[in-house]
């Protein structure tokens, strides 16, 4: 169970969230305008923060900023109406760790605030590199060295890395990268992976990810 606050400025919404999250055993506070939930997530008080985007007093990427500036692991996940691509990949770039649009199903939520709570454990716990041809994926320093050559990672990046190096020679699809590296749901109609893709090539070199035709992205050994 865990620590919740709500950054939204419709009443009804955060009502609606905060009765469903308190029913299923979490602790809830809501708070309507962008500068008071800033302030609150200083504060070290919580272990999620659920943000809209448009809310007054600070909007919500500024919000998240101010969040990730501090280099914070607390879990956010946007939820918001602006369902276009640019919105998704700002939030993203910005450090969020999951993206719902409106209208939402509850229980979807729910699942995913569950999984941000979720202890993690991954397969390269205790490893400080994982290491793939020339490449090498620093997990300490979210960089990417190539030789002499550093690439600091962004959040996004790092986290799509992380998934082709422990997967290397393996074709993974669009869905099982979304799932597996940002743990929301795969929309067919969006072009995120691919854009993620192209940011890696420039730093892995163009060649290092191969585009499998009809069955997604492969990174060569």
């Amino acid at each position: 169970m865990g620590r919740i606050l709500i950054i939204e400025d419709e009443v009804a919404i955060a009502t609606f969230v905060e009765s469903g999250l308190c029913a299923a055993g979490h602790t809830t506070m809501a708070v309507h305008n962008g500068r008071e939930g800033a302030a609150l997530a200083r504060d070290g008080a919580f272990d999620l923060v659920i943000l809209d985007l448009g809310i007054p007093g600070l909007d919500g990427l500024s919000v998240l900023r101010q969040i990730r500036s501090r280099e914070e692991r607390l879990p956010v996940i946007i939820l918001t109406a602006r369902n276009e691509l640019d919105a998704t990949l700002e939030s993203f770039e910005g450090g969020a760790d999951d993206f719902m649009t409106k209208p939402f199903r509850f229980e979807e939520l729910l699942a995913r605030v569950t999984a941000r709570l979720a202890p993690q454990r991954g397969d390269d716990e205790g490893l400080q590199r994982l290491v793939v041809g020339a490449s090498t994926l620093d997990l300490e320093r979210r960089t990417i060295n190539i030789g002499d050559t550093s690439h600091e990672l962004s959040s996004r990046e790092f986290k799509l890395a992380v998934t082709l190096f422990r997967h290397p020679g393996q074709v993974l699809s669009r869905e099982q990268l979304l799932s597996r590296s940002w743990g929301y749901e795969f929309d067919p109609g969006s072009n995120v992976v691919d854009v993620y893709i192209g940011y890696l090539r420039r730093k892995l070199g163009r060649d290092a990810i191969e585009t499998v035709r009809g069955a997604g992205y492969r990174l060569r050994n």
